[in-house]
Formats: C-alpha cells, structure tokens, sequence
C-alpha cells in the first residue's frame, strides 16, 4: 500500500511543483542528490572515488516535451563526460540515461541519434553509458535501441527491472558474454498482468534472474539494498566462480554506505548511481518505493525544528 502511494505521489506534477519549492524538502533531497550543477556532481564524484568506489552520473532533467528539450539533455552528458575526462574521473565514472530524456516518446529514431552521441563522448572519454529502465511500455524500444548501439558501442549497459514477469526472459538473451546487465526491483506503477506487485514474488524473480545472470557469459550489475539479496548475490558468485572484477553491486548515493564500504574493502566493485540536477521529485519518490523502508533514512535529513 505504501508503495502504491509513493509511486502516484511521484506521477503528480502538481504535487512535485508543491513539493520541489518548500525548503524543508530541497534540504532532504541535498543529501541524496549531488547538487544542481556539473561542477557538483564532479566534486561528489571527485570524494567517491576517493573512497574506492566506482560511480555512475545521472542528470535529473525535467519532462521532455520537444526535440529541444531532448538535444539539450544529449548536450548537458556530453558535457558532463568530457569534464569527468579532463578531471581524471574515468574509467571510474559512467553515465546513466533515460531514453525518454533523449526523446524515446517522441521519436524513437530521435533517442537512438542523441544516444549514439553520448556513446562517443563516453568512448572518447574512455567510459560507459547504461540505458536506464523506465515502464514497461518503453521495455521493446530500449532494448532494440540498444542492440543497435552495441553494434558500435558494445558495453553499453542495460538495466532490467525484476518486478516484470518477462524480465527473466530478458536476463536470458542479455547473459552472454560482453554484456554488461543492471539488475534491479523495479520502481514504477504497473498492471498485475505485466509485473509481480508481492514484495516476496518480486524478491523471488531477483533472484530467478539474478542465477541467469550470474551463470552466464555477461557482466552482472546487482543493483539493490536489501541485506539479504546482497548476501544472496556474494554466495552465487561464488556458486558460480566468479571473481571479484566480473560483477559488481550498485547503490543509491548516501545509501546504506556502511554496506558499500564493506563490500568494497571485501574486494568487490561497488558503484555508486550518483544523481543531479534540480528535478529531483520524482528521483527521490521512487528510490523511495523501490524500498519503502527507507522513507525513515530520508526522514532523518529532515532537521528538527522548534
């Protein structure tokens, strides 16, 4: 039920505007997002790999109503990775991009051009780019415009989400070898019909999916925060003899830092999604339903008052 309300907060645009504008909010949302700015999220970045740990820089743009607004997004990672190149920040540092921010619901040939010019600047930054997941009516888009970038680019990454129930025929296709799959819950209002909607049913396809991933050829991303998924994921790799640089976890910035300073001074790649920009609503809401427990650790950034 939690999550069923956190996610209709999250799709309200009226409530985010209501929301983004108190400052009691832009103070919990300092904590879990880098800041406004490129130079920002280069400081942020700057400290975690400082720390050992591997990171991934995501733009939190607003809505993408023109082509515009989609050429604009294109440029600010551009941007971005050629200032994590001149500050040494590569191969450390990746990128992650929604295609809708690149223009997927407008044209999908559109997304798949301004995509192909965040690869070569990744490229030619020496890096990376995941695909980040959206609903499941954008699933067959994403995963053809990404077949059609690894032609060229192919360890671009691919995130699948474990709540939908053809997830681990995805997990199947995407296991061979080079390819670099991000594993996550899922954060997003679906139908019955296409998703698991039970906390445990979902847990269970992690898991499901999860076994795909780590027996076969490919690059496996566990991106959660669940204890108990972790352990799983640490006792299947060494299931299936596979060493500390062929997977890695990944986690929300300034999430559970106990665990990722933990697993990286176990020896394993840890990487941290690290977000910024000034849309920060819908970022933070559906972090948030992903794990609805963690409405308490972004509670505790709110100060007292009184």
């Amino acid at each position: 039920m939690l999550r069923s309300v956190i996610l209709a907060a999250a799709d309200s645009p009226r409530l985010g505007r209501l929301v983004s504008s108190a400052s009691l909010s832009k103070n919990v949302a300092s904590r879990f997002v880098a800041g406004d700015d490129v130079d920002a999220a280069l400081a942020a970045a700057r400290e975690l790999a400082d720390d050992g740990l591997s990171i991934t820089l995501g733009h939190l743009a607003s809505g993408t109503a023109t082509a515009e607004d989609a050429r604009t997004t294109r440029d600010e990672y551009v941007l971005l990775l050629g200032r994590l190149r001149a500050a040494g920040l590569t191969p450390a540092a990746e990128v992650s991009v929604k295609l809708s921010a690149l223009g997927q619901r407008l044209d999908e040939r559109l997304a798949y051009e301004n995509a192909l010019a965040v690869c070569a600047a990744a490229a030619e930054a020496g890096t990376s780019v995941t695909l980040d997941a959206e609903d499941h009516t954008t699933t067959d888009s994403r995963l053809e415009i990404l077949s059609d970038l690894r032609k060229e680019y192919p360890s671009t990454g691919a995130v699948l989400q474990a709540y939908l129930r053809r997830t681990e025929g995805d997990c199947r296709e995407l296991a061979h070898a080079g390819s670099r799959v991000r594993l996550c819950k899922g954060a997003y209002v679906e139908p019955e019909s296409v998703a698991f909607t039970d906390a445990l049913d979902i847990d269970k396809s992690f898991v499901r999916c999860l076994n795909i991933l780590m027996s076969g050829e490919g690059y496996p991303m566990v991106a959660t925060h669940d204890p108990r998924l972790i352990a799983i994921a640490e006792d299947r790799a060494r299931w299936f003899d596979r060493s500390a640089e062929e997977y890695e976890f990944q986690m929300l910035y300034r999430m559970r830092t106990e665990e990722q300073a933990r697993l990286a001074a176990s020896g394993n790649i840890v990487r941290v999604y690290l977000p910024y920009g000034t849309e920060w609503y819908g970022y933070l809401l559906r972090r948030l339903a992903e794990r609805p427990s963690t409405v308490l650790r972004f509670g505790r950034g709110i100060p007292k008052t009184g």
